[in-house]
């Protein structure tokens, strides 16, 4: 009996102590939003200097910058008809944008504001610029959702595009670990690896059809997470064993559109069925759902760095900032 009694206690204790350990690992995040100009309708965010965050404010035609120790805002205008959809930091500290209003990548010098215009060719058309990412040798890489993909050259201001072989639809895009570049096509219901050398991409479907695939970020490990907006889904690639693995994402009517994958390969994702931000543990399978402040907040893009996620609020003209403790 006595035995019986102390295994119990040991058991008792040992479990306490397991989920004391699982509550310091995975803290419940602070979630706190920041206005920014009325009728910016911030898109995308990235992480800028000292805490500060960039984001692309489509509504009005410009760059914005949040300082999140004072709450302020600084806009940078970006031309005449400007309308910013994605934004990123590249290897030269700097902010490039992909402009659909422009249809042009633009690239602002953080420290002069001077604004530079790399014009896709005439002979493109309307792209419906989306976002973009750099490869390893310093190439951006960008998406059209009229149904084009191209890089530019920052050293040389080339800049080439590749019509989809699908048509219509690419969307998010994002390098992994070891370089290879996954863009998602929303429309075409795929997701595609880019050969970096000819330029030529390899169209993979994903196990539901029609799903679409949205926004796309790889994990430490190589394998590329995205979102399936149609779906209601989290989807995963893994070039590894050529693998998928998708998860109903929790709720009545999911629509996720946003991901991002943190320093510990969590899974981030916005939800705008549920308004909220969820965080998903791969080794667990299992959702966690935090609702956002304000209704109907519309986080088409999350970015982050290290303790922190960010989005961006299009329907309330704000920035979110999950601080997530780790």
């Amino acid at each position: 009996m006595f035995r019986h009694l102390l295994f119990l206690l040991v058991i008792a204790i040992f479990t306490i102590s397991l989920q004391s350990v699982f509550a310091q690992v995975t803290p419940n995040p602070i979630i706190k939003e920041f206005p920014v100009p009325p009728g910016s309708h911030p898109h995308d965010v990235a992480p800028a200097g000292n805490g500060s965050v960039w984001y692309t404010a489509q509504g009005s035609g410009e760059l914005g910058l949040l300082d999140q120790t004072t709450g302020k805002t600084h806009h940078i205008a970006l031309g005449q008809g400007s309308a910013p959809h994605g934004v990123i930091v590249g290897p030269d500290s700097a902010p490039w944008i992909t402009d659909g209003g422009l249809n042009a990548i633009v690239r602002v010098d953080p420290n002069t504001e001077n604004v530079t215009l790399f014009p896709l060719p005439a002979s493109t058309g309307y792209a419906n610029l989306n976002t973009a990412t750099f490869d390893h040798k310093g190439i951006l890489w960008f998406t059209g959702q009229s149904g084009i993909y191209g890089r530019l050259d920052p050293s040389t201001g080339s800049v080439e595009v590749f019509e989809a072989s699908r048509g219509s639809g690419p969307y998010g895009i994002s390098t992994t670990s070891d370089g290879q570049i996954y863009f998602a096509s929303l429309a075409g219901s795929y997701i595609a690896r880019i050969d970096l050398e000819t330029g030529n991409a390899t169209a993979l479907d994903p196990p539901t059809r029609d799903q679409g695939a949205r926004r796309i970020w790889p994990d430490s490990e190589g394998r590329v997470w995205f979102t399936e907006w149609n779906a209601g889904k989290l989807g995963m690639y893994n070039p590894v064993t050529n693998g998928w693995k998708e998860w109903n994402v929790p709720g009545q009517n999911p629509l996720p559109y946003a991901v991002f994958v943190d320093d510990n390969n969590i899974v981030w994702l916005s939800d705008f069925g549920s308004n909220a931000m969820m965080r998903f543990d791969p080794s667990i399978e299992k959702f966690q759902i935090f609702p956002l402040p304000s209704p109907e907040a519309n986080v088409r893009q999350l970015a982050g760095r290290a303790g922190e996620v960010l989005g961006a609020e299009s329907g309330t003209d704000k920035i979110v900032v999950i601080r997530t403790g780790n």
